[in-house]
């Protein structure tokens, strides 16, 4: 897979693209993850990105000029156009079933704003789909960027090294994970109960399976489907 990034602040990537799966994915050509600055891609010696809203009202907003620019640069880097994704708080929710979509592209390109927001005709001229990954503000897309790579990296073959990993994980079939424990056997007081200790594969199963129920029933019941409501 290939990942670009259309930013203002690509240098906030490069902690987090640098450390743990996301760079052992690179270093393995599982994926490679490109930066792009929107404002190199300007005209005036102050390299302007954003402007006054057209009607009034607070806050700047991204022009059309240098993202569009910058994106026709971008797009003719690799033979696939890519799937185009701009992070914004009016886009889709970001569930782990959009998380499962998106690895099966062989191309994103992420598009992460500051501001006010985008000039409406930068997601109609590229016919880009909009996320969220909540219902909250934050500075920039950025750090939702960020977010959408980490989740989507750790489903590509070979990026977690144990398949099973991903599969097993809260919200992979819908439910929250049920709990760990690891040695010692008795800690403070707190034991492993003894079905993970048993060696019984099929009955571990099953007691896993009801506390990702129990454990869903209790903390996001709207996550339960209808029958086990």
């Amino acid at each position: 897979m290939r990942i670009d990034i259309l930013t203002l602040f690509p240098e906030m990537f490069e902690s987090p693209l640098k450390h743990s799966i996301l760079q052992r994915a690179q270093d393995q050509g599982i994926v490679s993850i490109a930066m792009a600055n929107i404002r190199d891609f300007t005209t005036d010696k102050y390299h302007k990105v954003d402007d006054r809203p057209y009607g009034g009202g607070a806050g700047m907003v991204l022009m059309p000029v240098p993202l569009f620019d910058c994106f026709e640069h971008v797009e003719k880097l690799a033979p696939t156009r890519g799937r185009v994704i701009m992070l914004t708080p009016q886009g889709e929710p970001f569930r782990q079933a959009k998380a499962q979509d998106l690895a099966r592209e062989d191309r994103l390109i992420l598009i992460a704003g500051r501001y006010e927001g985008f000039d409406e005709r930068i997601r109609l001229g590229l016919n880009a789909e909009q996320i969220s990954i909540g219902d909250y503000v934050l500075n920039g897309g950025e750090l939702a960027a960020m977010v959408l790579i980490d989740a989507v990296v750790r489903l590509l073959p070979g990026a977690l090294g144990d398949e099973m990993s991903a599969q097993d994980e809260s919200f992979a079939e819908g439910l929250l994970e049920y709990p760990h424990y690891t040695r010692p056997e008795v800690f403070r007081d707190m034991r492993v109960p003894k079905i993970l200790l048993s060696g019984d594969h099929a009955k571990i199963a099953a007691w896993r399976r009801q506390q990702s129920l129990e454990r869903t029933r209790m903390w996001r019941p709207d996550l339960l489907p209808p029958a086990h409501e």
